[in-house]
């Protein structure tokens, strides 16, 4: 049996993926959603990076799980992504959706104009809010979905996006499939672009926003499965 672990991006918990789960349990997978330290029914845990990949290595270990795919949305491919080499043999790949991939000694805020998150960070007392609702606008989403976001979503550990990330070896060498979800830009960045080049990895597209997991759960979860079939 294939175990997926799903991390969901900034200020985002476990319950992200309450739609996207029926659809991989149909299919015959086992699923764990994660919360993050810092975030949702975890949000007083003190966290940094450090702490956001042993979260997930410590899950995986606890539960001694084998035959695991971890996937990474957004913010949370730079933990995954470390926690995918971390676990070792127990790895069958790593799903990154529209997410950010690590790269050794670099930061989550390296990967993009991030002056403005800086100041946020200033602002709210090293804790990045959610954005405003104007903000997902474009992106596929119900008034209600936003709404959901921007009330139950919790402001994310400033740590957690400046503590570089630490890998032994590039991301590219890592089993991998990445999702890019079109309607939040149709390219991915530069770091994915170059981990794409590995024979290791392939490209899917979504023709959806950057919340996949709201706005196309039953196409996720099916293309999630198609990931985990790959050799």
């Amino acid at each position: 049996m294939t175990h997926f672990v799903l991390v969901a991006g900034a200020w985002l918990g476990a319950w992200a993926w309450d739609e996207v789960l029926p659809g991989l349990r149909e299919a015959g997978h086992d699923v764990h959603a994660l919360t993050l330290s810092g975030l949702a029914e975890k949000k007083d845990l003190p966290a940094g990076q450090r702490t956001h990949v042993q979260d997930i290595v410590g899950h995986v270990e606890r539960r001694d799980l084998h035959d695991v795919v971890l996937v990474g949305h957004s913010y949370s491919g730079i933990p995954v992504g470390q926690a995918a080499e971390r676990i070792g043999g127990r790895l069958r790949r790593v799903v990154f959706v529209d997410s950010d991939v690590p790269i050794d000694g670099r930061p989550f805020l390296s990967g993009f104009d991030s002056d403005d998150v800086r100041r946020a960070l200033d602002a709210h007392g090293g804790f990045w809010p959610p954005l405003p609702p104007d903000d997902y606008t474009g992106q596929e989403l119900t008034d209600g979905q936003i709404h959901r976001i921007v009330t139950v979503g919790t402001p994310h550990p400033g740590a957690t996006l400046t503590e570089p990330a630490v890998l032994r070896h590039p991301v590219g060498e890592l089993p991998a499939t990445y999702v890019k979800c079109l309607l939040d830009g149709p390219e991915p960045m530069p770091a994915v672009a170059e981990a794409l080049r590995s024979e290791r990895w392939n490209l899917v597209e979504m023709d959806t926003g950057h919340w996949p997991m709201f706005s196309r759960p039953r196409e996720l979860a099916a293309l999630l499965a198609e990931a985990a079939a790959r050799n």
